[in-house]
């Protein structure tokens, strides 16, 4: 069997848990670069972040939360997925709330966190899951960009039995220029299986967490099953 991931892993690891008789290589199809953003203010805000990207870029522009929460301006961090709260361990801080994904996010939120005003560190190309549904509920929320996301668009010329996906953007920047036919399609959480769902009709394996270790499980559960 020959895999496609759609961005940079370690070898080792890829060896690791798929064992030797895969074929694994590496392309990536998206591109990420910090903005410089003068540090402002946090005081009243709850913070978002729902990406490692997101967590990286805040911290590298000089923002400083405060986690005191006996504090009268404590900022609740609400985070999308492991991977970003491991991040912002890295930094020394918390997180109130961790869901799997943007539309769980927004639904708790709406349902539990309405009279709090919202700052969400992200991406030029962050989905628009947050600012479409808040808004609509009287909720103050507003997206600060902290990082750019380029689509690079490559050629794939090579044949590959399957294709693994690790966000919406990565999904449309290979879709652009290649086509999804023919391959079993591995895709990281429901998110980026939303965006899958506008370029093929075949089935997509969607792993029940947004992290590596869920992506490995699913693609070898899958091999277990054609043997």
């Amino acid at each position: 069997m020959k895999i496609l991931f759609t961005k940079n892993i370690d070898p080792s690891i890829i060896s690791k848990e798929l064992g030797e008789d895969i074929s694994v290589d590496c392309v990536e199809v998206i591109k990420t670069n910090p903005i410089i953003v003068s540090p402002f203010d946090l005081k009243n805000y709850s913070l978002i972040f729902t990406s490692v990207n997101g967590v990286m870029s805040f911290f590298k522009n000089g923002f400083k939360p405060n986690e005191d929460f006996t504090a009268k301006n404590y900022n609740k961090i609400y985070c999308v997925g492991e991977k970003t709260k491991r991040e912002l361990r890295k930094h020394g801080f918390g997180t109130f709330k961790v869901l799997k994904n943007a539309e769980t996010l927004s639904r708790f939120i709406i349902g539990k966190c309405q009279y709090e005003q919202f700052l969400h560190f992200c991406g030029n190309l962050a989905i628009n899951v947050l600012d479409k549904d808040l808004p609509l509920q009287n909720i103050k929320y507003k997206k600060v960009t902290v990082y750019n996301t380029q689509e690079l668009n490559p050629i794939i010329t090579e044949k590959y039995h399957a294709a693994v996906f690790f966000s919406p953007s990565g999904v449309r920047s290979f879709a652009k220029r290649n086509s999804l036919e023919g391959m079993k399609l591995f895709s990281i959480g429901e998110t980026t299986s939303v965006e899958l769902r506008n370029y093929t009709q075949d089935r997509i394996y969607t792993s029940e967490g947004n992290t590596l270790i869920s992506v490995f499980e699913l693609i070898r559960k899958e091999i277990r099953s054609r043997i």
